[in-house]
């Protein structure tokens, strides 16, 4: 599944067409012409927002941008758009007005809704507007109008008394009711034509200055320091990994970072057998696990490191992790330098490409554990464009620790980037070779005035289980490059020495 978010273009309305009818009673509906969509995509192409996946389009966010001093916002819904002449959109206003949102049925599932509102949201951000308004239907309230007002209604869906299809989701991503709106939508019968006016606060609006700039700055990161215990299932296991996934991504992450063999529990069933063979016992679950993650991924709009997980190829047994995109995307990358501990126990083999991955916030490079203490993969990652650095990695000693640890502060530092290692903590009794976890999960960044003192964005707590969320900011590296004190990257003598992979 290949799923991309991106700006509409007049050649999408025949997908756009079709999923419209069908997230509209079945076919039966037929909101807006080809000539509306065409005009939208020229009047304001970055607002018309649609989700395209495996090459047709399944769902849309149409919106226009509204000056509160001129247009009166508390009007009805065909007043506001204007009947489809759209007069009232304002490049120079001040609020981004949602006109429609819809979804395939067929691909709800996916939660491509939120990701509609996510796109709003970080455009509403980049343009420097001051909110997003929307009128939102209460479908429900039809059930409940012989007992309550429309008023009475919406609070006690607020107080999840009740569920309501459209409100409930607008709350749920931070929309607001600014006001109950009367014959919002004439042909609502099952609103009865009443509707919230809905708005969703952008906090860095700042009035004396607009910028219509694409590029994310600010990416959030969610370290999962995991820790190690049994399970009585593989879906108990799934469980535990999607309670992680749906709590960090509620904090909006961009990026999950799972520890490095964080899935060895499930070798518990075959602790009487050589380590090697529990290990490729265990690689059978590996296509299997992955093909979860992705689908995690995709439905809650995050990145995810998976960790690291062995991999059976023919005879040979490789320590690998997956980059899944949130756009279906899949990326891996085997472990280069095996632990002495790898190769004794589980006859384990290095990997043999070094390269970044291109993602919808950057260029990142993954190095797995030992890996990071071998100072030539990072530089060469950095020549490619390096921005974050991901390691998953397993310690079981405060010593073995504090090597990743120390490691990863340098490449960050000497690399000019930032660099998040997250690990495991707890024991496995019943997994031979496992032993004790000791780690404390961590986001370091290069060292100069733009960034912490002690060039440690954030830590977590050693040996507890928990999650550790942290922004980094992506200008500050490029200035870093180009404005600080000095300048790592640049002032190398490459006419003495360079660090190059062999052809």
């Amino acid at each position: 599944m290949d799923i991309k978010v991106r700006q509409l273009t007049k050649k999408d309305y025949e997908d756009l067409k079709k999923s419209m009818q069908e997230a509209y009673h079945g076919g039966t509906v037929d909101t807006w012409t080809k000539k509306n969509i065409i005009d939208l995509v020229h009047l304001f192409p970055e607002g018309q927002i649609g989700i395209e996946v495996d090459g047709h389009i399944v769902a849309c966010a149409l919106s226009l941008i509204l000056d509160s001093k001129k247009t009166k916002v508390y009007e009805d819904y065909y007043t506001i758009i204007d009947d489809g002449k759209f007069s009232h959109h304002d490049y120079g206003g001040d609020i981004l007005y949602g006109i429609e949102v819809f979804v395939h049925p067929e691909y709800r599932a996916l939660r491509l809704g939120r990701r509609l509102y996510d796109a709003r949201k970080e455009l509403c951000e980049q343009m420097n507007l001051k909110s997003i308004l929307a009128g939102g239907r209460i479908p429900n309230y039809h059930n409940y109008s012989n007992k309550m007002s429309p008023r009475t209604y919406i609070e006690k869906v607020k107080r999840k008394e009740i569920y309501d299809p459209t409100l409930t989701f607008q709350l749920s991503n931070d929309f607001h009711v600014k006001k109950v709106l009367k014959n919002y939508l004439p042909e609502d019968s099952e609103s009865l034509e009443f509707a919230t006016l809905l708005e969703w606060n952008n906090i860095y609006y700042e009035s004396a200055t607009r910028s219509i700039s694409t590029t994310k700055q600010t990416i959030r990161l969610g370290l999962i320091q995991w820790q190690m215990r049994l399970f009585e299932s593989i879906d108990a296991f799934y469980d535990q990994v999607e309670f992680f996934v749906d709590t960090v991504s509620d904090y909006g992450a961009d990026f999950i970072l799972f520890p490095e063999f964080f899935n060895t529990p499930l070798m518990s069933p075959y602790n009487d057998l050589p380590e090697r063979l529990a290990m490729m016992k265990l690689a059978e679950h590996t296509n299997d696990i992955i093909e979860k993650i992705q689908q995690l991924a995709v439905s809650y709009n995050v990145n995810i490191i998976s960790g690291s997980m062995p991999l059976l190829e023919g005879t040979k047994l490789y320590n690998v992790t997956y980059l899944c995109h949130r756009n279906g995307k899949l990326d891996q990358y085997r472990k280069i330098h095996i632990t002495p501990n790898e190769s004794k126990y589980y006859g384990m083999v290095g990997g043999s490409e070094v390269k970044v991955f291109d993602t919808d916030c950057g260029k990142v490079g993954l190095l797995i554990c030992y890996d990071v203490e071998f100072p030539e993969l990072s530089r060469i990652l950095a020549d490619q464009g390096m921005q974050i650095l991901f390691v998953p990695f397993m310690t079981d000693t405060q010593n073995g620790y504090i090597r990743v640890r120390a490691c990863a502060q340098a490449r960050a530092i000497e690399n000019e980037c930032y660099v998040a290692i997250a690990g495991s903590v707890g024991n496995l009794p019943r997994v031979n070779n496992m032993d004790i976890q000791y780690s404390q999960s961590a986001v370091f960044t290069p060292s100069d005035f733009a960034f912490p003192n002690n060039a440690v964005k954030a830590e977590a707590t050693p040996n507890t289980e928990m999650v550790l969320i942290a922004d980094v900011d992506l200008y500050a590296l490029r200035d870093l490059h180009e404005y600080g004190t000095v300048k790592t990257m640049k002032d190398r003598r490459l006419d003495l020495y360079q660090v190059n992979l062999l052809k």
